[in-house]
């Protein structure tokens, strides 16, 4: 069977928002943005291979840790840099044109680092498949749609009117 070649490699993939499984669909509905309800706003399944892009109830919960870790891995880099490039001493206060500088740049790339973060959390828990085109997507927890929205599924039987015994 003939494998099809991607279109981008895993870290190219991920930097453009896309699908962890097919690489080529977009995970956001939406283009970047400030607002945070549309900033976030993802699609329910992959518009190219259909793959569920919340596998279970509270899935990006864990997006807040990497989140953090790209923060702080972003605070030390930027810390770095104005150590070599600027230098940094408390006489002349270039420690706290950095902490300054720093938080601004923290606050200006905080939507990129959500959405960059929730894709990146996906593509640990869903693996590249480079035959995706004939192969069928596994079951995932949240089986019933009802469940996936906090609603409790009620069965057929739940729905039919019952007879109304006199004692």
């Amino acid at each position: 069977m003939k494998t099809i070649k991607p279109m981008y490699t895993y870290l190219g993939s991920v930097l453009r928002m896309q699908c962890p499984r097919c690489r080529e669909g977009k995970v956001f509905k939406n283009k970047l943005s400030i607002g945070i309800n549309k900033n976030l706003s993802m699609h329910q399944n992959c518009p190219i291979c259909g793959q569920p892009t919340e596998i279970e109830v509270g899935f990006y919960f864990g997006t807040g840790y990497v989140s953090y870790a790209l923060a702080v891995a972003f605070t030390a880099s930027t810390f770095v840099a104005w150590l070599v490039l600027i230098g940094i001493s408390i006489d002349n206060n270039s420690i706290y044109y950095w902490l300054v500088t720093n938080a601004v740049l923290l606050i200006i790339l905080q939507p990129w680092l959500m959405r960059f973060s929730r894709v990146l959390w996906l593509s640990w828990f869903v693996p590249y498949n480079p035959n995706w085109h004939n192969e069928k997507n596994e079951a995932n927890e949240r089986a019933i749609h009802n469940q996936m929205e906090g609603h409790q599924s009620i069965s057929d039987e739940e729905l039919k009117p019952k007879d109304d015994k006199k004692i």
